[in-house]
């Protein structure tokens, strides 16, 4: 766990979803393959030459934005996929039910948390998985006070927006709010460039103990 300009007064805490708050490589992989199989289709090719011209594009991405990365939404919009296609192929395919299971200690450390602050989730997967991953791990939708996915802001992290909504319906300013994710450029950096605090993750384990 690395933190990043924590703020000295904490009301708000932004969680990512996939790899913050369960860790399971191969399900996030197999999240990822279905959608990468639904663009290969798509466009009449190979699983194999769409997954390399995926990794082509996001090496090509790195070397022109200094080494950050993006998300996979973003990169199917450079492949004709629209934000309202991936939302679609996303609650058509995903189904975490069959690969995540309760996490009692999740469940506790996020309602401690929310006896003290506010709790947010913040995706890059519509509304709908979102639930469906919650309900999947055993955590009550109602220890958020606030959820936004893919669908809502029709834009994907790290565009600012989905941030800066997200602050929007807590009602708390960004200097009070940290960020919680596995992936820097994905669901930190932004946040740290609108005045938020950052902890980087390296999965669900490192949420058990978080404590400011």
């Amino acid at each position: 766990m690395q933190t990043y300009s924590l703020p000295s007064k904490v009301s708000a805490l932004l969680f990512d979803m996939d790899g913050t708050l369960y860790t399971n490589p191969v399900y996030a992989r197999n999240q990822t393959d279905l959608l990468v199989a639904k663009l290969a289709s798509l466009h009449g090719q190979s699983f194999e030459r769409t997954q390399a011209e995926i990794a082509d594009f996001r090496a090509e991405f790195a070397l022109t934005h200094a080494g950050k990365g993006t998300s996979l939404a973003n990169v199917f919009l450079a492949f004709g996929v629209s934000i309202e296609e991936s939302i679609r192929w996303r609650e058509e395919l995903l189904e975490p039910s069959g690969s995540l299971r309760p996490d009692p200690l999740l469940k506790q450390s996020l309602t401690h948390l929310s006896s003290t602050y506010k709790l947010a989730l913040l995706t890059n997967n519509p509304m709908v998985v979102a639930r469906k991953t919650l309900t999947a791990l055993g955590i009550d939708l109602s220890v958020f006070s606030a959820v936004l996915g893919l669908d809502v802001c029709k834009v994907s992290k790290p565009h600012p927006a989905p941030f800066l909504k997200i602050v929007e319906l807590l009602s708390v300013p960004c200097c009070e709010c940290v960020s919680v994710g596995d992936r820097f450029d994905i669901d930190i950096a932004v946040p740290l460039s609108l005045g938020m605090g950052g902890v980087l993750v390296k999965g669900v384990e490192d949420v058990y103990s978080l404590e400011f």
